[in-house]
């Protein structure tokens, strides 16, 4: 840990400046929250030190916003709460940032410094804060000075630069918040350098790799920063490519190699289980990716991980490779090319026949569920039509998302496509959207949604209309929660409390200061989304789901 040159040692500040000169020194340049009575001395400070703020209409709205804009950006999301129940509203987000292993800093105030035990009835009084978000968070931590704040905030850039990224909390006495004290210097992380995989654990792998008779790449969330060299070993070794949610794009899913988000697909389970060499990387290979239990893995199992903890959990590694992607599999990479090419042309094995494996996968995952997906299918093959290779699509815990778009909406590395994964929240997909074009405002930004899980997160329009971005959001509406109405009925159960009053939601967007409309077809949607891709604030683009074209 590092400080900044020239900073007195003692100059004096208040717990609220030294938090936000602590965050603009780590290269925080936005932040996302809600004013509160006991946070305004942070927000005093935002102004004088460069950090812009965007103000979403409740606190889980301002994680999910910190969170998208930290997955695309590739720095630290930022989200400042107030005491008691907005930090509770904000911890469904840090749940979900756990989940994906997204680095997220959550700033609050807490009781005061020396606050009783006993219960005061002081406003957003609660028994521990630090205690509710360590369920959530990797840490939760209460500063006792207003000299610790630089080396907390510096603990935290820690974490999300070494090791597996996670969200953090921490919490500042909001006496000391006020108060001026000797703040000391200013903490700095230090810089993150490659974790390089044991030589021996490479050696181990690269062999196995070039014996391979039928390799495989499974590529999660921990891969997108190596997305060149998964691509050149996939070339290499002729291995289709099969990602999680997180993995999305990694490799182009119009790659002749790649099969997309397929883990959930019993087909490709099973042709999975039967490959000799299973090179995972960054990925838990966890029932959120496959939907069920893999069935056993015949082959060779080679895990690439940052987090050493990932190689005994779910599926154990056979070879275990701990560091980071890139350098790892640059590793790989030089010591499997050298003959891989030989090998594949002696074997009979070239990537023309793997890309014919390929593509006789794809058809029968896509067989196993045409009639069920074929209601999305027309709708995001014209989405794709009007969208730039580097627009973000964010995604909800919606139908359309998970069967539809994951597997149906084909983008590559220079795209992003953000999915709640895991904890599963429902809501993401419009504060995400906003989080994704506050980072990058000049590129195309999508919300994908059910109607269901956009009510959860609806006032956020306001938010969108306040900055004038143009924002697509597109509703598949469906009248309720359609998965659980078809999980009820798959039980044999009368559906219940899964019906909603249908609500014009073109309309509320219009309430919000935004704009609506209703595509009935393809190619409506494709026109409506084209032009709110370039008219200013948010525009809901619903696509009403007919009765009976909802499976019962």
């Amino acid at each position: 840990m590092t400080t900044t040159p020239g900073t007195p040692r003692e100059a004096a500040a208040t717990g609220g400046e030294a938090v936000v000169r602590a965050l603009a020194a780590h290269g925080v340049t936005d932040a996302f929250g809600i004013p509160g009575t006991h946070n305004l001395e942070i927000y005093r400070h935002l102004p004088a030190y460069g950090i812009r703020h965007v103000t979403p209409r409740h606190e889980q709205g301002a994680g999910c916003a910190a969170d998208a804009y930290a997955r695309v950006s590739g720095r630290p999301g930022v989200a400042i709460t107030t005491t008691g129940p907005a930090l509770l509203n904000i911890a469904a987000a840090v749940g979900q940032a756990y989940s994906d292993s997204v680095p997220l800093l959550v700033v609050s105030p807490g009781m005061p410094l020396r606050h009783p035990r006993q219960s005061t009835g002081l406003l957003h009084e609660m028994r521990s804060q630090t205690e509710a978000l360590r369920g959530v968070a990797a840490f939760s931590h209460r500063v006792s000075s207003v000299a610790e704040i630089g080396a907390a905030v510096a603990r935290a850039f820690t974490l999300f630069r070494t090791g597996r990224p996670r969200p953090a909390h921490l919490e500042v006495p909001l006496d000391l918040l006020e108060s001026m004290e000797p703040a000391g210097p200013v903490r700095l992380a230090p810089p993150a350098a490659p974790q390089a995989a044991d030589a021996t654990a490479v050696r181990q792998a690269a062999d196995a790799l070039r014996a391979a008779r039928r390799p495989v790449l499974v590529l999660g969330g921990g891969a997108r920063a190596a997305a060149a060299e998964c691509l050149a070993l996939a070339e290499t070794l002729g291995a289709p490519v099969v990602t999680t949610a997180n993995g999305k794009g990694t490799v182009d899913e119009r790659h002749p190699l790649a099969l997309g988000v397929s883990l959930h697909s019993p087909a490709v389970q099973k042709w999975l289980a039967e490959r000799d060499t299973i090179l995972a990387v960054g990925t838990e290979l966890a029932e959120s990716d496959t939907w069920t239990p893999l069935p056993p893995l015949a082959g060779m199992l080679i895990r690439v991980d940052v987090d050493p903890a990932q190689m005994y959990a779910g599926l154990p590694a056979d070879v275990p490779l701990t560091g980071d992607a890139t350098a790892v599999l640059r590793a790989v990479l030089e010591a499997t090319a050298s003959d891989a090419r030989a090998h594949a042309a002696l074997d009979g094995v070239p990537s023309h026949a793997a890309a014919l494996d390929a593509a006789a996968l794809r058809a029968a995952r896509d067989d196993e569920t045409r009639a069920r997906d074929a209601r999305w299918v027309p709708y995001l093959r014209a989405l794709r039509e009007v969208l730039a290779e580097d627009a973000v699509v964010t995604s909800d815990s919606a139908q359309c998302c998970y069967y539809g778009a994951l597997p149906h909406l084909p983008l590559g590395p220079q795209g992003r496509y953000l999915h709640p994964t895991g904890f599963g929240t429902l809501g993401y997909a419009l504060p995400a959207a906003i989080g994704a074009k506050t980072a990058y405002p000049q590129r195309q930004v999508v919300a994908l949604s059910g109607d269901g899980g956009l009510q959860f997160s609806v006032q956020e329009l306001a938010t969108a209309a306040g900055l004038g971005a143009p924002l697509p959001v597109v509703v598949f509406d469906n009248g309720g929660y359609g998965e659980i109405r078809d999980e009820m009925a798959a039980r044999g159960d009368t559906p219940t409390a899964v019906a909603q009053p249908p609500v014009d939601l073109p309309a509320l967007a219009r309430a919000y200061g935004g704009h609506g409309t209703i595509a009935r077809t393809p190619a409506q949607l494709a026109r409506a989304v084209a032009e709110a891709l370039t008219t200013p604030g948010p525009t809901i683009v619903t696509v009403p789901e007919e009765p009976e074209e909802i499976p019962r």
